[in-house]
């Protein structure tokens, strides 16, 4: 209860980041989140929530043209891939936390999923994890793995640039102190309790958001014009990615460690190497083969087209059905009518009678 009333506290309370060497002096005062109906909602998840719809709105702008993929099917696999991804975000999260010695919070299969409004999440086990959850779900809907990764990748990107602005809102995964002078040298409230007061560091938040933006934008247009093999922009982006991170994650004050190293370094590393050795090998042999990318492929074009029918077949019965209501409903007003019709006739008739007899008296 304590802790609900802390970060309840935290979420309201006013924060000030400032940047002495940018624009001739930056300052910003703001709050970490907002109340909505008595729940305190971050802008760090706010962030992260925008990133994954714009991601999601451009991988469906782009999966049936470029990447032969029927739309329905991706938002199966990426609904289930999203779940998946935070899940083992917070679990990978809290796993290397409780394997670091030098780390005194320890986690337990419970604390992991309770505890989750305090913080904690990490972007290397949410792509283990939509990677894994959403590779079954390939399986189950029949999406082209290798083209949906492709896709996926670039969505990464766009969530991770975005994302990494809450890191900002937050003042954490910052890096270690930095020269005065430096032109993105950034100091704050939390950053001052952490660090020392007036301490100056480095904005890590901003290197990795624009090195993915840099990346999205570079693989946005290799997409377009040179990709060759299905699969071939995701190692492009593991490459690039754990390139940056390696090098990143050397400045940051608040990393995992796994031996001599930060575990996103190691990580890093090795979907460097591992991205890069693949990507040779399967061009040398796309380009022996002559493989067809996917979405030029026969069973690519046929089942777009059978999902199209299915829909259009779909769309038909639910007409079909809507017009039969309508006809009986129609049916039964006119019958309801004709009752009403029939027994005004009778009355008629009754009355007629009643008058015939009424004459037959007065002839008599």
């Amino acid at each position: 209860m304590n802790a609900l009333i802390t970060a309840s506290a935290e979420a309201l309370e006013k924060m000030t980041v400032r940047f002495p060497n940018l624009f001739g002096g930056t300052e910003i005062t703001y709050k970490r989140g907002f109340s909505l109906f008595g729940v305190n909602i971050y802008w760090y998840g706010v962030l992260i929530a925008i990133g994954v719809v714009l991601a999601y709105i451009y991988a469906m702008r782009r999966a049936t043209k470029d990447f032969g993929l029927v739309k329905d099917r991706v938002f199966d696999v990426a609904f289930v891939a999203i779940i998946g991804g935070f899940l083992c975000a917070r679990i990978y999260y809290c796993v290397f936390v409780t394997l670091d010695p030098n780390n005194p919070t320890n986690y337990n299969f419970v604390t992991t999923f309770t505890t989750i409004r305090d913080g904690g999440i990490a972007i290397y086990g949410g792509i283990i994890g939509s990677v894994l959850i959403g590779g079954l779900m390939c399986k189950l809907r029949k999406v082209n793995f290798l083209a949906m990764a492709d896709l996926a990748s670039l969505g990464f990107l766009i969530g991770q640039t975005i994302g990494r602005w809450g890191n900002f809102i937050n003042q954490e995964a910052h890096g270690s102190e930095c020269p005065s002078d430096w032109l993105f040298a950034m100091g704050g409230t939390r950053i001052s309790a952490e660090m020392g007061e007036g301490t100056l560091v480095h904005p890590c938040f901003l290197y990795e958001s624009v090195w993915c933006l840099l990346g999205f934008i570079f693989l946005h247009i290799y997409s377009k014009k040179l990709r060759s093999f299905d699969g071939e922009v995701a190692l492009l982006y593991a490459a690039w990615y754990g390139f940056g991170r390696f090098f990143i994650e050397q400045l940051r004050t608040d990393s995992l460690y796994w031996g001599p190293l930060r575990v996103s370094q190691w990580v890093g590393a090795a979907s460097f190497a591992a991205a890069i050795i693949c990507f040779v090998i399967a061009k040398i042999k796309t380009k022996k083969s002559g493989r067809l990318l996917y979405v030029n492929t026969d069973a690519s074009k046929l089942l777009i087209e059978s999902d199209r029918r299915a829909e259009l077949e779909r769309k038909a019965k639910k007409e079909k059905k809507a017009e039969s209501i309508l006809d009986d409903e129609v049916t039964e007003e006119i019958t309801d009518d004709s009752v009403v019709d029939e027994d005004d006739t009778s009355d008629n008739d009754a009355d007629t009678e009643d008058e015939e007899d009424d004459n037959g008296g007065e002839d008599n």
